[in-house]
């Protein structure tokens, strides 16, 4: 295995990215390969904070272009900081989240259309993923997997704002057919995580 990767995964709430990265991650130790682990809001100081001010469930009142100005800065950071010289040193990087959320959640889910791409193109300062995995799961099911008391901000939107996401994510599935895989994530985690490894070897290798 030679090059580094960028490899996003995305998916609504409770579509199992956590799991999921845990494997990969494993996957590429045992096999020798410099990887590290990052997310999307966080993934540096500046970023942590800006993660607490956007999913903080008392912020009822942030307007949603507001919102995702936040997620555009705390990515500028991101990418600055973590990301480029990760890749640049020869690591592979697993992101949980990358700007096909901001493109979901509020270009979608918030109504912002356009406009969050543009603002993200700024951002990512053309630094995007060789791979973005896509988990599907009815959003209905997502929220379910995850306790009430344990939901932020954007969790506890209305089943409508997820169903918007999640069509947010189906089209982008469409738009980006060489970069982002669909997986069933109603799937065993050993099958999700067999259909992901046979994806990223070939790029590791090649």
């Amino acid at each position: 295995m030679k090059r580094a990767l960028f490899i996003s995964i995305e998916g609504p709430d409770g579509s199992g990215k956590t799991t999921q990265i845990r494997l990969l991650k494993e996957f590429l130790d045992k096999n020798g390969v410099e990887s590290i682990l990052t997310r999307e809001p966080g993934g540096t100081v500046i970023g942590e904070k800006i993660r607490q001010i956007i999913l903080d469930k008392k912020h009822i009142e942030m307007n949603p272009m507001t919102e995702a100005l936040l997620y555009a800065a705390a990515r500028a950071q991101h990418v600055a900081e973590v990301i480029k010289p990760a890749l640049e040193a020869g690591k592979t990087v697993i992101c949980d989240r990358f700007v096909d959320s901001s493109i979901a959640y509020q270009g979608y889910g918030r109504r912002l259309g356009e406009s969050v791409r543009i603002i993200n193109e700024y951002a990512v300062a053309g630094c995007m993923p060789d791979l973005t995995f896509l988990l599907k799961v009815d959003p209905c099911i997502g929220k379910e997997r995850i306790r009430e008391e344990e939901q932020d901000r954007l969790e506890k939107e209305k089943m409508e704002f997820h169903n918007t996401v999640f069509k947010g994510y189906l089209d982008l599935e469409k738009l980006h057919k060489d970069r982002i895989i669909g997986i069933d994530a109603a799937k065993t985690i050993d099958e999700i995580s067999s259909e992901i490894l046979v994806h990223v070897q070939p790029f590791l290798e090649g």
